[in-house]
């Protein structure tokens, strides 16, 4: 007969916190979508009902939807989210390669700029970054893709010494042999680049696309500065304009926020096995 495991009392302990742990997580995203529910009157009254009967209306969504714009603001918040994240790869990426397979004066130096580059807050760097782009005029301009430019180029440096730092410690981990073997056959660097190193080393590049994506949709700091017209909202500029705006309009604030977090959170549940492999796999190889 199979012997019962028993669940320690520590390990109970453990269970207990992680679930009070949870719940204080997922219990205000759950009240801000049944919020999402009701008017106005409703969600101050009662906050805590469950959207049925009187109280269910779609009108905060319909408002969301038709008058400020937020398809246009997804439409621009992926976009950006979505070049950053594939510039990212391939920028760290080949920074990563070299940096781990090639032997050239300074490479310690670029190294520990690397590392150090994850020590500057964005907001020790925006003025500078503000003033350069303004020089090449693509700053307060009425182009919708000039302003997305903008944005786009700030967060692609942003979110690369992060980058670097993961892919070089998985390559650290990866057979040179496969490599040597490619070069005899008449690969180049780049060849071996997308054909080797890319396929081998897919949970970090998973990894850094994924973080990548989530850290400029969720960006408010760095599109504030750049995004000035409506037209020219992402997501976040946009729900801080219905805040400063609409700040008592509670039902479509929550609508609002429903639809920003929710597409974000059923992301992360299909690919959190990803982010978990490629982050494990790096701390280990590296």
């Amino acid at each position: 007969m199979k012997k019962k495991k028993h669940i320690s009392l520590s390990t109970g302990v453990i269970y207990v916190i992680l679930s009070a742990w949870a719940l204080t997580t997922i219990y205000p995203i759950f009240w801000i979508i049944l919020n999402s529910f009701k008017n106005r009157n409703e969600i101050v009254s009662n906050s805590f009902a469950l959207p049925t009967g009187d109280l269910f209306t779609l009108s905060n969504y319909k408002q969301a939807f038709e008058r400020i714009g937020i398809l246009g603001a997804y439409r621009n918040s992926i976009v950006i989210s979505g070049i950053v994240a594939v510039a990212v790869v391939l920028f760290a990426g080949m920074a990563s390669f070299a940096l781990v397979r090639y032997h050239f004066k300074l490479k310690n130096v670029m190294m520990t700029a690397v590392l150090a580059g994850m020590m500057f807050p964005v907001f020790a760097t925006i003025i500078p970054v503000f003033a350069m782009e303004a020089s090449w005029g693509i700053v307060n301009t009425s182009s919708l893709w000039l302003s997305l430019v903008s944005v786009i180029l700030p967060l692609i440096a942003g979110n690369l010494s992060f980058a670097i730092v993961i892919l070089t410690g998985y390559m650290k981990g990866l057979p040179i042999e496969l490599e040597e073997a490619a070069f005899m056959e008449g690969c180049g660097p780049f060849r071996i680049f997308f054909q080797v190193i890319v396929p081998l080393t897919k949970p970090s590049f998973a990894t850094v696309m994924i973080f990548s994506f989530l850290w400029s949709y969720n960006d408010l700091f760095t599109q504030s500065f750049f995004l000035r017209t409506p037209k020219q909202y992402s997501i976040t500029a946009l729900l801080n304009m219905i805040t400063a705006q609409q700040g008592t309009n509670y039902g479509l604030m929550a609508a609002t926020v429903t639809l920003i977090v929710v597409p974000v959170i059923i992301v992360y549940i299909f690919l959190q096995k990803y982010i978990i492999k490629g982050m494990t796999a790096g701390a280990v190889k590296g």
